[in-house]
């Protein structure tokens, strides 16, 4: 059976946001195909996508390696997001369904439920969700890919601290729900836009640290040649 050089794809991306796969670091084919139990020929083909992404350079007759962005190209990430963030919640109020608004207004629910009991682990998978269903709702799927891999390469170059006060995090994402439940456009781009601004400054620049254990297997019956 031939493993998806997506499957592989997605599982390169995922150890390299998290740190198993250091910045800089070099990605051999050979090591990586025994890593993720399949051959080098899908291996091959998400190195390129991953390339094209901006999660791995090539060098001339040396190979591929995790890349290494500076400072600036990481605050530009966070200054795309304020810009295609706000341009999702104006789709989103334009276009979303009755089942993404059930999930948004049930997100928010649970929100304001574990900020007042300050479960702040619960609250960063949470958010994650929130802004991947309010992405969804626009029904553009290339502004969700663009949003997606923005907040992957945020992961992979931030640490997010805990707001001091969660509770105005999640009515902030109530404000935007109601407005997208009105079909106000202007009023959730608005929001959105006041929201990335006001909550930019908990992000703080990930220093490279020890390599750690990968959790994302792609193939457990070993490796195929």
């Amino acid at each position: 059976m031939r493993i998806p050089a997506h499957s592989v794809c997605t599982a390169i991306r995922t150890d390299i946001v998290s740190g198993v796969l250091p910045r800089g670091s070099r990605l051999a084919e050979e090591q990586l195909a025994r890593r993720y139990g399949v051959s080098r020929v899908p291996v091959r083909e998400a190195l390129r996508t991953l390339e094209s992404e901006g999660f791995v350079t090539s060098r001339r007759h040396v190979g591929a390696f995790v890349a290494e962005p500076s400072e600036q190209e990481a605050a530009d990430l966070l200054e795309m997001r304020a810009l295609l963030e706000p341009l999702g919640a104006a789709r989103a109020a334009q276009r979303r369904t009755d089942a993404h608004l059930k999930v948004l207004r049930g997100l928010v629910r649970l929100g304001q439920q574990r900020a007042r009991h300050g479960q702040g682990d619960d609250l960063r998978s949470l958010d994650v969700w929130f802004h991947e269903t309010l992405a969804q709702a626009a029904a553009s799927p290339g502004l969700t890919a663009l949003l997606t891999q923005l907040r992957q390469k945020i992961t992979w170059m931030y640490a997010v601290d805990q707001p001091s006060r969660p509770a105005d995090v999640w009515a902030e994402h109530g404000a935007i729900v109601d407005a997208v439940a009105r079909g106000d456009a202007e009023r959730a781009r608005a929001l959105t836009t006041q929201h990335a601004e006001r909550w930019r400054g908990v992000h703080r620049l990930r220093r490279p640290d020890r390599v750690r254990v990968s959790q994302h297997p792609v193939n457990t019956a070993g490796s195929r040649n």
